[in-house]
Formats: C-alpha cells, sequence, structure tokens
C-alpha cells in the first residue's frame, strides 16, 4: 500500500521546509537520535538563536518534535528528535497535490515573485 499523497499545501510546505541546507543538516542530525538544543547547535556550529528558528519552522512542517524536560540540575532542556517522513514524488502525485492547493499558497507564491523581480 502506497503512502497518502499530501495535499498540496502539505508538499509546499514540507519542500520549502527541506530547501534550506541547514535544516537539511538538523534533519541528518537529529537522524542518529534525539538532541537538544545547545548540544545540537554545537554539534552544527550554528547559534542557538539560528537553529531554534529552523527548529521551529521543521516543527511546523511536522518534520521534527519537541519535548520539554528537566536536567538532574532542574534545568529545563528542549529535546528535538525527527519524525518519520518520507517523500517520494511521482508526476501524477503533483497533479493530485495541485488540485487540492488553497488560494494561501498561490497568494503566497505571487508575493515571492513580484519580490523577485
Amino acid at each position: 500500500m502506497s503512502p497518502p499523497v499530501p495535499t498540496g499545501d502539505e508538499l509546499v510546505r514540507v519542500l520549502a521546509t527541506l530547501s534550506n541546507p541547514h535544516r537539511l543538516r538538523v534533519v541528518a542530525a537529529l537522524a542518529g537520535g534525539r538532541n537538544y538544543v545547545s548540544r545540537l547547535a554545537r554539534e552544527l556550529d550554528i547559534s542557538r538563536a539560528l537553529l531554534q528558528v529552523h527548529l521551529k519552522k521543521l516543527e511546523a512542517a511536522g518534520l521534527v518534535t519537541s519535548r520539554l524536560e528537566l536536567s538532574e540540575d532542574g534545568k529545563a532542556m528542549k529535546f528535538y528528535e525527527v519524525n518519520a517522513f518520507a517523500v517520494h514524488l511521482t508526476p501524477q502525485d503533483i497533479v493530485t497535490a495541485v488540485q487540492t492547493l488553497s488560494n494561501q499558497s498561490n497568494q503566497r507564491d505571487e508575493r515571492d515573485e513580484k519580490g523577485a523581480t
């Protein structure tokens, strides 16, 4: 049984999220197991603030999940882990997804095109 075809909006959100090299590095790092923000930032050699921006986008797209935990010394630590996902696209999958695109996605594309000129 093949996985369900994502809606047009879901497809746009996931592909846009994964189109950033920093986010790809975050997903790759988390594929090895869950990690907390400070350690992940050190491993990826980026600031915690920048990492948190990328983690929020990954979480909004449903690609990662976070959980707040307390350390032994009582410090709050936010752990992230990657959610299982697969992206397999065929031209027919895109045809199906495009039929479900909302006006919001179309308006975002128009703004992007105007800003690019």
